[in-house]
């Protein structure tokens, strides 16, 4: 059982950082892992982040990062080592979008990667999207879109898809709940496992925003981050 954060887990915010699992969601974490082969959560947020807003649901929820760039292990955050050489470019870059950045773009430091977010100001997404690309060209850094956002990470083969493979290792079955562009990947990993016997679940957790590729993609569409968390509860309890 392997999910994103926000979108899924808790609600789409304009602060990133007040962003909070629904009530409910820890306890049913834990309920799932008491049950399951493998629990997750896997998102493009920090690991440190994830650890703060979940780590009450215990050691059997495995907590993934920056899209693979980091994870919780024993309590501690570890960085995958190919991510290094990149810290310096994205403090680069955090830099002159904190010095530059017009009133209504919100700087986020991931550690790993930095994403600007136009979500309290929707007038400046054609400066973020001319930053993050120009930034882009002059560090070798990567483009990930999202939900009224852009995100500037390594050029690294880690993404959604590649931890959802390496989880689900071993797995008779598996299932992954997301909402945005970035959970494509997720899918696509699904369709591999599944082409080798894995019985698999693609689930969308939509809402206006959701990109329409990804209800088309998914076996099973809930709308918002209640109804996913109503079958997951569901799940944990059968």
């Amino acid at each position: 059982m392997l999910m994103d954060f926000d979108g899924t887990l808790a609600p789409i915010v304009t602060d990133p950082d007040s962003a909070k699992p629904l009530t409910g969601a820890v306890e049913v974490l834990a309920a799932l892992a008491a049950g399951f082969g493998m629990v997750g959560v896997v998102s493009g947020r920090p690991a440190e982040f994830l650890a703060r807003q979940l780590s009450a649901s215990g050691p059997g929820v495995r907590l993934v990062g920056v899209y693979g760039c980091e994870w919780v292990e024993e309590g501690l955050v570890r960085r995958a080592p190919e991510v290094e050489p990149w810290i310096e470019p994205v403090s680069e870059v955090l830099t002159v979008a904190r010095a530059t950045a017009p009133a209504g773009v919100g700087v986020e430091y991931k550690g790993a990667s930095v994403t600007l977010h136009w979500r309290g100001a929707p007038d400046v997404e054609a400066w973020a999207s001319s930053f993050a690309a120009s930034w882009a060209a002059r560090t070798g850094l990567v483009l990930q879109p999202g939900r009224m956002a852009i995100e500037l990470r390594p050029p690294v083969d880690l993404d959604k898809g590649v931890v959802v493979e390496r989880l689900a290792q071993g797995c008779k079955a598996a299932c992954y709940l997301g909402d945005d562009v970035g959970d494509l990947v997720a899918f696509g990993a699904l369709d591999r496992l599944a082409a080798k016997g894995v019985e698999v679940v693609r689930v969308a957790v939509v809402d206006a925003e959701s990109p329409p590729e990804l209800s088309e993609s998914a076996d099973l569409v809930l709308t918002g981050p209640a109804e996913a968390l109503a079958v997951l509860r569901a799940l944990a309890g059968a």
